[in-house]
């Protein structure tokens, strides 16, 4: 089965996070279909051997995606409308609450062997549930057998608190079980100590590592890097910057002085994730929009850089992201974490071959 090769095909691609974990499972992602021009440009940039489609999934259809029957077809509809944190929008109203069904159409269309599913946990909630037991519904239908779970990204050798709903569904009944988590989790400290030193709006490209010992996961994530690269960091005022020097690891705005905090009218209505400064001991809390939450860095007093965050998502410190630092920003907080997918996709291999066996 080790020459067999497993052709995937992903939508709502992205920059790729969860195209990286699949190639690094296995997988040969023929096609990518992502709107985004930037995040597509980044997508291509990484994955030079797929077919990147720049379209609205609206206006794709399966069967001029690819000619023969892929293996796996997986992506994430974007997910605002189900985000528990996004109560402004978390209505039927919001059409990205619909674009899960144009997933269901292409799955549908391309009938894989397996599908992955991925969104925010709070479409487990939302509506009471309804929206997951309709996915169910209708993927059974079609002949797939399913199973869903929310995986948290640290569990699985992320140094990252973030957790997101998988659907997996196969065409063969095969029973579908997550992978067993890690004992061990990788700490921000793990993750970033080898970094160089940046001040706050740096915009610098290579520059060498930091002469330090070596977490096993900094290893894994440089294995094809001499150098740091994009090496980017948001410019804050002073003001702000001044804020900073006021909260230690693991606190927030709450400890800034009321006199730094004029221009909040309420402070009461911030964000507990506002201003938070990371704990160099423990995973990283969700490196969601890391600039406009003004995320920390541990040791210095300054936002994370791109390479920082990229590292706390798990993406390779090869990887390049393509477009202006506020796209750059967003495509790594959308993204889905490589060393996660890596685990699913890894799983959905060792199962069908297991079933190919018998």
């Amino acid at each position: 089965m080790k020459n067999k090769k497993y052709i995937g095909v992903e939508i709502f691609s992205g920059a790729g996070g969860l195209g990286t974990g699949a190639t690094m499972a296995g997988i040969e992602i023929a096609i990518a279909v992502e709107k985004d021009l930037y995040s597509l440009k980044t997508y291509k940039k990484n994955h030079p051997k797929t077919k990147n489609i720049n379209k609205d999934i609206k206006e794709v259809i399966g069967k001029e995606l690819i000619e023969r029957t892929p293996f796996i077809v997986f992506g994430g509809p974007p997910c605002q409308g189900f985000s528990l944190s996004n109560t402004k929008t978390r209505n039927d109203n919001n059409e990205n609450n619909h674009l899960f069904l144009e997933f269901i159409r292409i799955v549908n269309e391309l009938k894989p062997d397996w599908f992955l599913f991925e969104n925010v946990a709070g479409i487990l909630s939302y509506k009471n549930g309804e929206t997951v037991k309709k996915l169910q519904e209708i993927f059974k239908e079609n002949g797939y057998k399913t199973n869903f779970d929310v995986l948290f990204a640290s569990d699985y050798g992320v140094p990252q608190a973030r957790n997101r709903f998988f659907m997996v569904g196969n065409k063969h009944n095969i029973d579908f079980v997550f992978p067993k988590k890690n004992d061990e989790k990788v700490t921000v400290e793990q993750a970033l100590t080898d970094l160089p030193d940046l001040k706050n709006g740096d915009n610098l490209g290579e520059l060498p590592y930091k002469k330090s010992k070596l977490s096993e996961y900094a290893k894994l994530m440089r294995q094809n890097s001499k150098k740091s690269t994009q090496n980017l960091v948001s410019r804050n005022q002073e003001y702000v910057i001044e804020r900073y020097k006021h909260i230690k690891q693991g606190q927030n705005w709450q400890v800034i002085p009321n006199e730094l905090m004029q221009n909040y009218k309420d402070k009461n209505n911030c964000h507990s994730g506002i201003y938070k400064r990371l704990e160099a001991d423990k995973p990283s809390v969700v490196i969601a929009n890391y600039r406009k939450n003004m995320l920390i860095h541990p040791f210095q007093d300054r936002g994370l850089s791109v390479r920082e965050a990229a590292r706390l998502q798990s993406f390779p410190d090869d990887y390049y992201f393509e477009g202006t630092l506020m796209h750059i920003q967003q495509q790594i907080g959308n993204a889905v974490p490589p060393l996660l997918g890596k685990a699913i996709f890894e799983q959905i291999i060792n199962l069908h071959e297991e079933w190919m066996m018998k």
